[in-house]
């Protein structure tokens, strides 16, 4: 079973209080009750960067354009209980787009701080890789799940050492560096 091709974008301004990403409570479907990342599927004949700005759109109601998008690399989700779930995510950053977020039937958006991101409430994952995107650094992580579906079994950085630090919790992000999670319940240090 392949995985599926999906496309995630974080809208990025200057708040009051810092820097803030779009983020939404994900109202029905796959993470319902999350706060997520903007975007979904590719479509047949779509490219990863013609997905997101539909995608964006659809959900918000906020006008991308292509050459807006600044690529901020892939993260492969691998749910090893439920294979026909697994994703292959294709992730981008923006700073310029017409129109003010609106919810949609899919999603609630609204504005976080980059600082202080509301991880307690996303996929667990998150925290592994989002913080070096909204940074501007590029990211390549496998990040697989434990059984439950919930919670990460690993993750693993596959850029070199150009790329580091990539993994949230290492100092070196080599190649290959595997990243346990923490014990559930435990938080994790910055």
């Amino acid at each position: 079973m392949t995985a599926a091709a999906v496309t995630l974008c974080f809208l990025l301004r200057d708040g009051e209080n810092g820097s803030e990403v779009l983020l939404g409570l994900k109202q029905t479907g796959f993470g319902k009750g999350k706060i997520v990342g903007i975007g979904g599927h590719v479509e047949p004949g779509e490219s990863h960067a013609q997905a997101v700005v539909r995608e964006v759109l659809e959900e918000t109601g906020v006008v991308l354009r292509q050459e807006d998008l600044r690529d901020a690399g892939s993260v492969h989700f691998v749910f090893p209980s439920r294979p026909e779930w697994d994703m292959e995510t294709s992730l981008f950053t923006a700073r310029t787009w017409e129109g003010e977020p609106e919810p949609s039937d899919e999603i609630l958006p609204g504005w976080f701080r980059v600082d202080t991101l509301p991880v307690d409430r996303m996929w667990q994952d998150a925290d592994h890789w989002l913080p070096v995107v909204l940074e501007g650094r590029k990211v390549n992580v496998v990040v697989t799940m434990a059984t439950d579906n919930e919670s990460v079994a690993s993750s693993r950085s596959l850029l070199g050492q150009a790329g580091r630090p990539l993994d949230s919790e290492t100092a070196d992000g080599g190649a290959g560096t595997k990243v346990p999670a923490p014990p559930s319940g435990v938080p994790r240090q910055r």
